[in-house]
Parts: structure tokens; sequence; C-alpha cells
């Protein structure tokens, strides 16, 4: 396994335990999240974490695949939530600390994003 790997399983065994500080450990403080198909970013470690702790729903995740190699990874992961389960594919890079500095995060359908996240989003 690589370093790159190991972060990516720790970022989504923290976030499906909802351990928001070992979550936010893993992420440089000027994290980028991007979501292509509602085009919706959020910069920032705090808003990040703050639009996790936020999401709506008793939500969870399992990783199907990781794969990692120095300073890139990308996961396919289930995301269940309220009856509903979905595929997602996640890139992930990383800075020479092994911080994870931006997320890319695709998933099957575009959609419109569910209203209440505006405060930590920019739409474009």
């Amino acid at each position: 396994m690589t370093r790159s790997h190991d972060a990516v399983m720790a970022y989504w065994a923290a976030a499906e335990a909802r351990d928001w500080p070992a979550f936010a450990a893993l992420l440089a403080d000027d994290v980028l999240y991007d979501l292509p198909q509602t085009r919706e970013r959020i910069l920032g470690k705090e808003r990040y974490v703050q639009f996790n702790v936020e999401y709506p729903g008793d939500w969870h995740i399992t990783v199907e695949m990781a794969v990692g190699e120095e300073r890139h990874a990308a996961t396919w992961t289930r995301f269940a939530v309220g009856g509903e389960e979905q595929a997602g594919l996640c890139f992930f890079e990383f800075d020479e600390a092994g911080l994870i500095t931006k997320i890319t995060d695709f998933w099957p359908e575009p959609y419109e994003p569910p209203a209440g996240r505006e405060h930590l989003v920019e739409r474009y």
C-alpha cells in the first residue's frame, strides 16, 4: 500500500465513523472540494468539514476499490442514504506532507444540490 492509498482509506473510515477531528486531520487547510455534477466548489478545511457534518440523512459509505500512488489516489464507493444507493468516483490530490489538497467527487447523474448548503459552497 502507498501513503496516498492509506490516507484515502482513513478519510473514508473517518467519514463513515463521523470522526470529524480525524477527518479534518487528513486535509490541508486550503483543501478544494469540487462537485462537477452540481457545479459546486468548497474551499477550505473548516467549510468542507462542516459540509460533511451537515450532510442530511443517515448516510453510509462503502469503499469498493481504492488506488493510490505518490500524490494521487482514487476511490470507487457506494453511498447509501434514505434507502437509495449510488456509486461514486472520487479523485484525490496530496501535498508533500501527505495532506489532501483537492477532492473531485463524481456521481453517476447530474443533479441540483439540496437546499441549505449555500453558505458553504460556491456555484460555477
